[in-house]
C-alpha cells in the first residue's frame, strides 16, 4: 500500500518504520523544517518494548535508552524528603529512560532515506478521502495515518474532534547540562499542588520536570529562575539539578489533554494515532507508550492484508484500550496535584498506607502490552 502518515512525532515515525518494514511505501509530513523532537527526557515501560519489539524496533531504541531506574530506589517523597513509598521492584523493573530526541532519530533511521518531507505541512483532503494536500496539490494515497498531535487538524476535518481540556497544571522540563549525584535515588516529591520528578538519561544527564496547579497561559522572563523559587528549598539533589541546567534550557508547557475521546479512531481510510487519538496528561508516564503501541498494533493488523478489516479491528481494540489509560492518567492527575492541605494530607497517608504488592498488581494492566496476535481474531505474522 502507498501511505501518507501525517507527522513526524513518536507515533508518526513508528508506524512508519514498522510499515516500510513490512514493504509499504511509506511517506512522512513534517511541517517543522528541522529534524529531531523540542523536548526533555521521557521514559518508556515494558508495554511499550513489547509492541517495539513485536515490529523489530525495540533494539534500536534500548541502545539509546538507559535502564537505571530499576537499579535505584525510586517512589515518592515530601519536600523534605521524607518517602512516602519505595516503589517495588516489580513496578520499575522494566522502565527505560531517554532523551526524547534520541528516541526521535533511532525511529527515523529506521526509515528508508528519503521517506520523511521536512517543511512539508499536508492537510487531509477536505471530503475525508485517503488523499492530502501539500503547497496546493493532492496527493492522493491507499490510507492516511493522523499522527499530528493534541491539536490534529485532521481530527477536526474528519468531524471526530471533542476538544482539549486544560488540566490545572503548568509543567516545566530540563536536561542538566552536566552529570549531577542523585544518592541512588529517583522518582517524584509531592508537595501541595506542586510535583518535582528526576529521571537519570544514559549520558550521566538528568530530565527533570515540575508541574505546579495554577491558572493557564502564565509565563516568566525567566523560566529557571522560576522553578528555583518555587521548589529551591525542597530535598536535595532538586536545587542542584536546577541549577546545573543551562540558562535558557527550560521548557514550559501547560499540560492538556482531550477532553474526550473521539467515538471512532477510524473513518474510511484515515486513521488517528498518538495525541490525535487519546493525547493524555503525562501523570501514568504512558503518552508516548501508548502512542507506540498504536502504531505497533496498526502495523501488525495490517499484515493480514485486508486493510478494511484491519483499521475496523484497530479501532475497537486500541479506544477500548487507551480510554482505559486516558481515564486513569487523568484520576492520577486530580491527585498528585492535590493542593489543600487535608486533600495533600489524606493522598499522602493512602499513599503510604498502601501495600506495595498492591501497587504492582494495580499498574499490570497498563505496562504489559497485548498484541493481536495473542487476542481473538487472531492476525498472524508475516
Amino acid at each position: 500500500m502507498r501511505v501518507a502518515v501525517i507527522g513526524a512525532g513518536i507515533a508518526g515515525l513508528t508506524v512508519a518504520a514498522g510499515l516500510g518494514a513490512d514493504g509499504h511505501e511509506v511517506v512522512v509530513y513534517e511541517r517543522r523544517e528541522e529534524p529531531g523532537a523540542v523536548g526533555a527526557g521521557l521514559t518508556l515501560f515494558g508495554n511499550a518494548f513489547d509492541a517495539l519489539d513485536a515490529i523489530g524496533l525495540g533494539d534500536a531504541v534500548r541502545r539509546v535508552s538507559s535502564d537505571a531506574i530499576a537499579r535505584m530506589r525510586s517512589g515518592q517523597r515530601r519536600p523534605s524528603g521524607d518517602w512516602l513509598v519505595s516503589l517495588p521492584s516489580a513496578m520499575v523493573r522494566t522502565l527505560r529512560s531517554l532523551h526524547r530526541a534520541d528516541l526521535h532519530r533511532a525511529l527515523a533511521e529506521a526509515l528508508p532515506a528519503g521517506s520523511i518531507r521536512l517543511g512539508q505541512s499536508a492537510a487531509l483532503a477536505v471530503d475525508g478521502r485517503a488523499a492530502v494536500t501539500v503547497d496546493g496539490a493532492e496527493e492522493r494515497f491507499d490510507l492516511v495515518i493522523a499522527a499530528d498531535g493534541l491539536h490534529s487538524d485532521t481530527r477536526t476535518r474528519l468531524g471526530l474532534d471533542r476538544g482539549v481540556r486544560y488540566s490545572g497544571c503548568t509543567a516545566w522540563r530540563g536536561v542538566t547540562g552536566s552529570g549531577v549525584d542523585l544518592r541512588g535515588e529517583v522518582g517524584e516529591t509531592w508537595g501541595r499542588g506542586r510535583i518535582f520528578g528526576i529521571v537519570p538519561l544514559p549520558d550521566d544527564r538528568v530530565y527533570w520536570f515540575a508541574t505546579e496547579s495554577t491558572a493557564a497561559a502564565q509565563h516568566a522572563d525567566d523560566e529557571r529562575t522560576a522553578v528555583r523559587e518555587r521548589f529551591g528549598n525542597w530535598h536535595e539533589p532538586i536545587l542542584a539539578c536546577i541549577d546545573a541546567t543551562p540558562p535558557g534550557a527550560v521548557l514550559r508547557h501547560d499540560i492538556h489533554d482531550l477532553a474526550r475521546i473521539p467515538a471512532s479512531f477510524v473513518k474510511g481510510r484515515v486513521v488517528l494515532v498518538g495525541d490525535a487519538a487519546h493525547g493524555m496528561t503525562p501523570n501514568l508516564g504512558q503518552g508516548a507508550g501508548q502512542a507506540i503501541e498504536d502504531a505497533a498494533m496498526l502495523t501488525l493488523l495490517l499484515r493480514s492484508g485486508k486493510p478494511d478489516e484491519a483499521l475496523s479491528r484497530y479501532d475497537e481494540l486500541r479506544r477500548k484500550r487507551t480510554r482505559a489509560v486516558w481515564r486513569q492518567s487523568r484520576l492520577m492527575g486530580k491527585v498528585a496535584q492535590a493542593s489543600h492541605p487535608i486533600g495533600a494530607g489524606i493522598r499522602d497517608g493512602l499513599l503510604r498506607a498502601t501495600p506495595p504488592a498492591f501497587m504492582a498488581r494495580a499498574t499490570q494492566s497498563i505496562q504489559r502490552w497485548t498484541g493481536p496476535q495473542t487476542l481473538p481474531g487472531r492476525v498472524a505474522p508475516r
